[in-house]
């Protein structure tokens, strides 16, 4: 990773949308088309996100970051 440092807001999406993953992911998850509608608006603001528009990539470094500090569940 090149230390690049992402906006607390877009950190917290990529959480965000970690555990709607996670919770679709679960066995037998309740509530599954809302979870998809939240992983959908999710990954739209994620993809649309300011940050983008300063250069390439880094979406998958922003993933990897998220995975390794989970930040609030």
């Amino acid at each position: 990773m090149d230390g690049t440092d992402f906006p607390h807001d877009l950190m917290q999406i990529q959480h965000a949308w970690n555990a709607t993953y996670r919770a679709l992911a679960a066995p037998r998850p309740r509530n599954v088309t809302a979870l998809r509608r939240r992983l959908l608006r999710l990954s739209v603001r994620l993809w649309w996100h300011p940050y983008w528009t300063q250069g390439p990539g880094g979406r998958e470094e922003l993933r990897g970051r998220a995975l390794e500090d989970p930040g609030p569940r």
